[in-house]
């Protein structure tokens, strides 16, 4: 411990806000790795009421799913429960608010991840500019007293300088990985709840659209039969002449 605080002190001034980038940057991985598991943002209790609700049911699923969706925090069912409340407008206009709630929805399980962005940009740019602040501070001693030139002293130095440099990447690697696994994780939930939204969408309007079918198929004019009757044959050149 001696020397991991001895290594931490000879960093100088640049490794207070390394520090402050460390302990935000796991903050954050630790509070987004809690939110995104996959239990949270779609339950399975949802996942079946939807997968179980047969094309057409305007009973016992749609009601379940709609009691289930409305006391359910997750993502999932606050899309849900939207898309349900609105299933006496044209399925268009559905559609419309559905993907508005679900952009609101995929902002809210995206925040945070901008922080870990920053740091994995901001923690190389801190390390460096230690080191090039310590080197800066070894070649004045360097220049300006002779008996400071010692060759050991100098590389002590410059290993010093260097340390804030190892500690800025160090923090940038774990971050950009987390920031690269929750993001693809997002982008995976966001496809996998579209499909479900969209396939109960399809399956509460499929009575609706059979009907409107119906109903155009009634209104058609009825085809003539006498139309569909062959052309009368034609007298050979010869019966003509005669």
């Amino acid at each position: 411990m001696q020397s991991v605080l001895k290594f931490f002190i000879q960093g100088g001034f640049f490794m207070i806000p390394l520090m402050a980038c460390s302990f935000i940057s796991l903050a954050v991985i630790f509070v987004r790795a809690l939110a995104l598991r996959r239990s949270v943002v779609m339950p399975p209790a949802i996942e079946q009421e939807i997968e179980g609700i047969q094309p057409g049911d305007e009973s016992n699923g749609i009601v379940r799913l709609a009691r289930v969706a409305c006391i359910d925090p997750s993502p999932l069912a606050r899309i849900t429960d939207v898309a349900l409340r609105h299933l006496n407008w044209p399925k268009a206009e559905n559609n419309e608010a559905v993907q508005t709630r679900a952009r609101h929805e995929i902002v809210r399980l995206e925040s945070g991840l901008f922080i870990l962005e920053i740091i994995v940009g901001i923690s190389p740019l801190l390390g460096l500019l230690g080191a090039v602040s310590g080197l800066v501070g070894v070649f004045a001693a360097f220049g300006s007293d002779v008996s400071a030139q010692d060759p050991h002293g100098i590389a002590k130095g410059i290993s010093e300088a260097l340390s804030t440099t190892i500690v800025g990447l160090a923090i940038a690697i774990p971050s950009l990985i987390a920031y690269s696994h929750f993001a693809r994780k997002v982008e995976t939930m966001a496809a996998d709840m579209e499909s479900l939204v969209s396939d109960l969408l399809a399956k509460c309007y499929a009575r609706s659209e059979h009907r409107a079918a119906a109903a155009a198929a009634a209104s058609r004019p009825a085809a003539n039969p006498a139309s569909y009757m062959p052309p009368p044959p034609t007298l050979p050149m010869e019966e003509k002449l005669r």
